[in-house]
């Protein structure tokens, strides 16, 4: 896997061991495309699997990235990923290795962008971002993204987050919502 764009682009990211479903290198592309700039921002990757979708964040411009893994197997790719990364741009990704589910539990912050990528037998992608809303985790006006197998489905309106873009990739497909109440 490689970087698709920014200060990093072309950087070689190594894949971990285990179950992992990579987002693909067009896919990713595509993603960060829509969302923009990302120059200042803060950045949560929830599922991050080997942490490219972190890095790809840092590499066009946030400031602040946190990345959550629950599965140990991946561990130390990720710190390994992390580390180049923080050797060229300096100390901006805090990794997480906990269930997503805990994280949002505890977690105080207010995210400009969340990246949702869970593995895709998981059956509780509304639950996840119902409870991204409820816990009022995204910034007014901040996006939350979702990659979900194209057989599940997912409504236009939870809460205060409203469906903006939907854009298919194959057999599946990743969701844009943002928080329009602040």
């Amino acid at each position: 896997m490689r970087i698709t764009g920014g200060i990093l682009k072309g950087r070689v990211i190594k894949c971990p061991d285990g179950i992992i479903r990579p987002a693909m290198d067009k896919m990713r592309e595509s993603v960060f495309a829509i969302i923009g700039d990302l120059t200042g921002a803060n950045f949560l990757d929830l599922f991050s699997g080997s942490g490219t979708i972190a890095i790809e964040a840092v590499s066009r411009g946030a400031t602040s990235v946190e990345l959550v893994e629950k599965d140990r197997i991946k561990r130390s790719t990720i710190i390994s990923n992390v580390a180049v990364t923080e050797e060229e741009l300096g100390n901006r990704i805090n990794c997480h290795f906990i269930p997503v589910e805990l994280f949002l539990e505890r977690c105080k912050n207010k995210y400009d962008y969340i990246f949702c990528d869970p593995p895709f037998p998981y059956k509780f992608h509304f639950e996840l971002i119902e409870t991204i809303a409820k816990r009022n985790l995204l910034k007014k006006d901040g996006k939350v993204m979702i990659h979900r197998p194209a057989e599940k489905n997912m409504i236009d309106k939870i809460i205060n987050l409203s469906l903006f873009d939907r854009r298919i990739y194959g057999r599946s497909i990743v969701d844009f919502y943002i928080n329009d109440k602040g």
